[in-house]
């Protein structure tokens, strides 16, 4: 049985960094963000690489059900058996679409949903102060926060509703959140 967990967070919560070092320690747990998932998709030259490639390549979108075939191939293919996977979702449609694949994997358990919250200030002044290139910017940050902010009260009282949200505080050191986010992932699944 594999043990998911999926982890959410504003831009600049450190949702990412945090998985990472989390998998980076503990051999038994695996990493993944769908974009990377999504571009190694494309990279193997499968047939469900094409029409993921052909999408991004026209700046398209990538279908939910086409997002959700390779988590959950990523997921079952994977050595480990708990899985981070950061970032998803990030629409009551992709929610929805990932709880209806999760409810006939027989062999995925959606552990929980693991929120790191920030404030709007922490969140941008990481991302601004990241100068990873042109993207960071407060113009872009603003968008991308709303496009975070738009679904994510449904996406909070969806999982409520299932005793699987847990919000972690995204505003200390990293070694702090991390510790508290793998502790609170061991304390659900025996690592």
């Amino acid at each position: 049985m594999k043990n998911l967990f999926l982890i959410i967070g504003a831009p600049g919560s450190g949702k990412t960094t945090d998985a990472e070092i989390i998998a980076e320690q503990n051999q038994n747990i695996a990493h993944y963000s769908t974009g990377e998932l999504l571009r190694a998709e494309v990279a193997s030259g499968s047939e469900l690489g094409e029409i993921i490639g052909k999408r991004m390549s026209a700046g398209e979108l990538v279908p939910v059900q086409v997002a959700l075939d390779t988590i959950v191939k990523a997921i079952n293919q994977s050595t480990c058996n708990t899985i981070l996977i950061d970032g998803y979702p990030r629409s009551d449609k992709q929610m929805m679409g990932l709880d209806r694949v999760l409810k006939n994997e027989k062999n995925i358990a959606l552990k929980s949903v693991i929120e790191v919250v920030v404030s709007e200030e922490t969140a941008m002044n990481r991302v601004l102060g990241r100068n990873r290139g042109a993207d960071d910017n407060i113009e872009i940050f603003k968008n991308r926060m709303n496009v975070y902010t738009e679904p994510l009260k449904g996406i909070q009282e969806f999982y409520n509703s299932q005793n699987i949200l847990h919000k972690i505080s995204g505003e200390d050191s990293i070694e702090t959140v991390t510790k508290k986010m793998k502790n609170f992932i061991v304390s659900k699944v025996s690592v």
